[in-house]
């Protein structure tokens, strides 16, 4: 299991995606000592609503928007940035 602070390190790259642009749930979590795409997941869907971080750029490895609530507003956020997702 990631240490402790490990959702701080993911906050933080999740902050430095540049508008335009996406990553991915196991990308992320590469770059985060133990932890796993689906804790990344799982973190990301605990964000407090009204967060300021761009949540919308993490989508899945296979390139679809994931299956939860906000995904209408995720690919909104994300068209008006240029992004189209399949």
């Amino acid at each position: 299991m990631a240490e402790p602070d490990w959702r701080e390190q993911l906050y933080t790259l999740v902050a430095m995606i540049p508008p335009g642009t996406t990553t991915s749930y196991g990308a992320l979590a590469q770059q985060i000592s133990g932890a796993s795409a689906r804790s990344v997941a799982r973190a990301m869907s605990q964000l407090p609503e009204g967060t300021r971080l761009p949540w919308h750029r993490v989508i899945r490895a296979d390139g679809r928007l994931p299956d939860h609530p906000g995904r209408d507003e995720q690919a909104q956020r994300l068209r008006a940035e240029g992004v189209f997702i399949r």
